[in-house]
């Protein structure tokens, strides 16, 4: 097993309203009219796979369409808190005509379950119910 640090750094830029910047110089803007952290969460969940996936894909061919969708039920529990239930990712992936297209169509099920069983950070950290660790300094 190793192990690799990640972390992103979070600053409030206005009410409610905050920016996300990652260790690369990258930032997202989030809160207000900008994606929710709910949101966020499922595009993570959808993006990990659909990054896997396409890398995969793509060495065959380029798709001609290639959309994921990520959904579920935002629960609001008195007893055990906020969550997410039923959540799902929801490949629309076209490839064009031919053997190179049937080569990434034919590729596309077996890629999409191995990330999800074995690639993806974000679901696999999900679905393994890691625990989450605040600290105030």
């Amino acid at each position: 097993m190793t192990t690799e640090p990640r972390s992103v750094r979070i600053e409030r830029v206005a009410a409610g309203r905050y920016v996300a910047h990652n260790e690369r110089g990258a930032t997202i803007a989030f809160g207000g009219e900008d994606f929710s952290p709910v949101e966020l969460l499922l595009a993570a969940i959808g993006g990990c796979t659909a990054i896997d996936t396409d890398i995969a894909t793509s060495r065959r061919t380029e798709p001609t369409s290639f959309t994921v969708t990520v959904s579920g039920d935002k629960v609001s529990d008195r007893e055990s808190g906020n969550r997410m239930e039923n959540l799902s990712v929801t490949f629309a992936v076209r490839f064009p005509d031919g053997e190179q297209g049937d080569a990434a169509r034919a590729m596309l099920p077996r890629t999409v379950a191995l990330s999800h069983d074995k690639l993806c950070t974000v679901s696999r950290t999900v679905e393994l119910g890691t625990p989450v660790r605040t600290v105030i300094e």
